[in-house]
């Protein structure tokens, strides 16, 4: 029994190229710079999109990583945050909070009346450094009473309590 092979699609046998067909590839390399384009199209926009909503802006505002001693005198009723290492802390983002019914007083280099904000925050100003670095201290003078003092610092919309210590005086 003889089996005798007809034409597909009016081609003879002999016309189909099956090897040529099955290498081909030149469809391949639209796709794949079709894919490049759309992937390089996407990364550029989420760049461009973080900086036009402020987010870029965000990302080296956060609060040093920095070490602080504290040494609480109760005869002359202050406390000293000393910094013990780490980041250097710009001094125009510190500042003094209080909770309990510790208050700061009038006197000294920070003066409670001229430095306090709308909370009753201390801010840090008149210091002989614009950067605390390792050994440089800062001291509040607080009245009578128990509560925290905390040094916090604070830039822009955000803030971190780099140290706190209860008192009771």
């Amino acid at each position: 029994m003889a089996f005798e092979a007809f034409p597909v699609g009016g081609m003879e046998p002999q016309q189909m190229q099956l090897k040529s067909f099955v290498t081909e590839k030149r469809a391949v390399s639209p796709v794949i710079g079709v894919i490049l384009m759309v992937a390089i199209t996407v990364i550029l926009a989420a760049v461009i999109g973080t900086f036009v909503l402020g987010l870029g802006d965000q990302i080296g505002d956060t609060a040093p990583n920095a070490n602080f001693d504290v040494d609480v005198d109760d005869e002359e009723q202050n406390v000293t945050f000393t910094h013990a290492g780490g980041d250097q802390v710009d001094v125009n983002t510190l500042k003094f909070t209080t909770s309990g019914d510790v208050d700061f007083k009038e006197s000294g280099d920070l003066s409670a009346s001229s430095h306090h904000d709308e909370n009753g925050a201390l801010f840090v100003e008149n210091v002989s450094f614009d950067q605390m670095s390792a050994g440089d201290r800062l001291t509040a003078e607080l009245g009578d009473n128990n509560g925290t003092v905390s040094l916090v610092w604070e830039s822009g919309d955000r803030s971190s309590i780099l140290r706190s210590v209860d008192v009771a005086f």
